[in-house]
């Protein structure tokens, strides 16, 4: 699994601060003027706290997420307010080759030599079909959830954050969870303080065995 971010809130002057951004919004609405660090951290997380978090949809961020199954792409695009998807398209792309998600338990249960004679046996009928002519939209039709993709992703913070609540749960799957920690990891470099409590609830709750 590879998370990549690729772009975020930038200031007019090009400064990359998606809080600073956030803060002005907020202030907007108080007719507040900036105060000391300690005093800005409470007020940016004053819309967290209260719940009204429209001023931090404000800031957004982009990643490109690769190396995760369709199992997990179908799970992601499921979060539609605030979010856009770009996904690699197995309508136009060859799959020739195609590469897998192997949960650890297949592999600690001894089905991964059956598991992967399985997918080989798949990527030879789905080759031997397009090669006779059958359109590569057809053909995908036999394609596994394990199949990796690739999709980019655009989403407000408020957006961010809700994905984050739900898919950072001990009650998610495991590979969406995986993707939310390394998700979390990149938005709290950038938005420290908007993210800080996700990162204090969240934080070493990554679980290595899956479920």
């Amino acid at each position: 699994m590879k998370v990549e971010l690729l772009a975020y809130t930038h200031l007019v002057d090009h400064s990359p601060n998606p809080e600073a951004l956030i803060e002005k919004a907020a202030r907007l609405c108080y007719n507040s003027k900036p105060g000391d660090e300690e005093k800005r951290k409470k007020f940016l997380t004053g819309p967290i706290n209260s719940g009204h978090t429209s001023t931090i949809e404000h800031a957004s961020a982009t990643f490109k997420i690769s190396e995760v199954s369709r199992a997990l792409t179908h799970e992601l695009v499921r979060h539609r307010i605030g979010m856009s998807y770009s996904q690699r398209s197995q309508r136009y792309c060859s799959e020739d080759g195609f590469e897998i998600v192997v949960p650890d338990l297949i592999k600690k249960n001894d089905f991964e030599i059956e598991y992967k004679s399985l997918i080989k046996t798949i990527e030879e009928l789905y080759n031997e079909m397009v090669a006779d002519g059958v359109p590569k939209e057809d053909a995908r039709y036999i394609l596994p959830n394990a199949c990796h993709t690739q999709i980019i992703v655009t989403g407000n913070f408020t957006a961010w954050r809700h994905f984050l609540e739900l898919r950072l749960s001990p009650r998610a799957q495991w590979e969406i969870r995986q993707l939310a920690h390394l998700i979390l990891n990149e938005l709290y470099k950038i938005a420290p303080v908007i993210f800080q409590d996700l990162k204090d609830k969240y934080d070493g709750t990554a679980e290595s065995e899956q479920k």
